[in-house]
Order: C-alpha cells, then structure tokens, then sequence
C-alpha cells in the first residue's frame, strides 16, 4: 500500500491512510484488514477500539488535520494534534496504545477513481465519512469489490448503523432508492453533533467488524440500527433487498482489479 505507514499492535497489523478529509483505518484480525475510512468522531473510536481489541492491522486514510473543534468528540487527539494529520496523530496513538500493532497511513481523498486500489484485499470497510456522496461512493466501491462494508452515519443527536454484505445483504441503495441531495440533508456543522453518539456508533462499528472477520453472522445486515441519543435507546429497522437496485446489479456485472468473489 503506497503511502502508507505500518505499525504493529498486539501482534495484529494496523495501517492508517490520510484520504480526503477522511481518515481511513485498515486493520488486521486473523489475517484479515479492516480498512477504516474516516478517522474522525465515527472512524476515531472505531480504531481504538479495534485496537483494544487485538486488531492485527489497521490503515487510516484521511487528508485532513485536527482542528481545535475535533477534540471534542475525537479521542485519538489531543491539543497537541492540532495541525498535525490526523492519520499520522492517529497512528501514535495507537503506537502507545499497542505497541505491538502495525498501523500505516496514506494521506489522500477516497473516490470513485482510487478507490479499488486503495480498498482492494481489505476483509471490511467501515465507512466513518461525512457526507452522503462518500457514503454513497464507498457503497458502490465494497460491492463492486465485494467487500463487506459496515456504514455508519450520525448528526445531531442521533445516529445509525447498517452493514453490507455485497450479493448477500441489501445495500445503502436498496435502503435509499433515490439518495436525497446534499442540500435536503442536515449536516454536522448545520445541526452540531454529541460526542457520545459517534463515540456509540464508532464502537458498534468495530463490534460488527469483529464479527465478520471472526466468521459470525453480522447483527446489522438487512437490519438497520438507529440510535435516539435523547432517550438513549436503540432500535432496529429491517431492510430488504432491493431486486432492481441499480448499485447491486452493476456490482454483479463489474470485475476491477483485486476484486474477490464472496459467493
């Protein structure tokens, strides 16, 4: 992976890629890389904990620096982060977090052009963007690599979770036929968000990753997870797939490189 930079955790690989104003983080459990894409408030704790939990490799990718306004809801960085890229603060932090654990880092933006190069021979993605267009991108990306992707999202002071089995699972498409235009959706900066609830939603995503690179059964496939940070409560949405999604059925028909067959 160019650009990237290893470092070892807990005898499990972590490598951390800058991509775009999302930091991405790949790691590796029982010989299989999470890739991470998104080391802000959804991909920050996301890391940790997989971390924590014995992750062999992670990759960050991002190309943005910590700003004084990340502290907040970002646990990887501290005031002396600031201005520094966040996957190069992320990696030390989870160099001291786990000595042992490989992490690199590639500093560039995730789209529709890199990112089967960049994604390709990963065994999950989670998705820690902001915004529907790079949601919306990395759910094309994971099916046309067939990579189990878990997408997670959150504004204000709620948040969701929904995972991707690509030819198994419904995707982000079947959930959103016709995706909403940017301006009809609430942003982070229009709505604010809690640090809790990404902090929440980061580590159901790492939990769902450790499930599906250990081999179980994911919890958040053709289910949706919403949570009301209000009333802190869960609850769960079940989707269908969609048989004339247009997503699922390019992804049937695509073969880029380092594409892997989940059948």
């Amino acid at each position: 992976m160019s650009g990237a930079s290893i470092v070892g955790v807990g005898g499990h690989d972590v490598a951390i890629v800058g991509v775009g104003g999302h930091d991405v983080a790949i790691v590796g459990v029982g010989g299989h890389d999470v890739a991470i894409v998104g080391v802000g408030g959804l991909g920050a704790p996301a890391a940790a904990a997989l971390a924590a939990s014995g992750a062999n490799a992670l990759t960050l990718i991002d190309d943005d620096l910590v700003e004084v306004s990340n502290l907040p809801r970002q646990p990887l960085f501290d005031v002396t982060d600031v201005g520094t890229p966040k996957v190069e603060a992320a990696a030390r932090r989870l160099r001291a977090l786990r000595p042992g654990m490989r992490v690199a880092t590639i500093r560039a933006r995730v789209d529709s052009g890199n990112a089967a190069r960049i994604l390709a021979g990963h065994g999950v993605i989670i998705d820690g963007t902001d915004g529907l267009p790079s949601k919306s991108m990395l759910n094309d990306a994971a099916l046309t690599l067939g990579i189990p992707l878990v997408h997670a999202g959150a504004v204000g002071l709620d948040g969701q979770l929904f995972t991707i089995l690509p030819g198994r699972s419904a995707c982000l498409r079947c959930l959103f036929p016709e995706l909403p235009g940017e301006d009809d959706m609430p942003t982070c900066q229009q709505s604010g968000i809690l640090g809790p609830v990404v902090g929440a939603i980061g580590f159901a995503a790492a939990a769902e990753a450790r499930r599906i690179l250990s081999g179980e059964a994911p919890e958040l496939a053709n289910r949706l997870a919403i949570l009301d940070g209000v009333r802190v409560r869960w609850r769960t949405v079940a989707v269908r797939p969609n048989p004339r999604c247009p997503a699922c059925d390019a992804a049937r028909t695509a073969s880029p490189p380092g594409v892997r067959s989940l059948a």
